[in-house]
């Protein structure tokens, strides 16, 4: 066994257990939304005016953030691993051989 072999791995096991924190805190805040905002839709349903589309559309987008954050820019997200990969070939093509 490669004294490499140790270090990767638990660098892969960091990054993997960084990822699914990440997913699973987005989880949780989407079930508190929904949650959250089928009480306030309940309570506003009572009343003449329907105010309880302000807080939804306002964390909403809140969600959608986070979302976006977890989804797309953490390491090892696509869009975060293509970023990566680019500036990894461009330190190559500008290192000294």
């Amino acid at each position: 066994m490669s004294t490499t072999h140790g270090p990767l791995a638990s660098d892969l096991e960091h990054l993997a257990r960084r990822r699914a924190r990440a997913k699973l805190g987005w989880y949780a805040h989407a079930s508190v939304y929904i949650l959250v905002n089928l009480f306030l839709a309940f309570v506003s349903s009572r009343h003449t005016h329907s105010w309880a589309v302000f807080p939804a559309l306002g964390w909403g987008l809140g969600l959608l953030i986070h979302g976006a954050a977890v989804w797309l820019t953490i390491p090892g997200g696509n869009l975060y691993a293509q970023l990566l990969e680019r500036e990894r070939a461009a330190m190559r093509r500008q290192a000294p051989h």
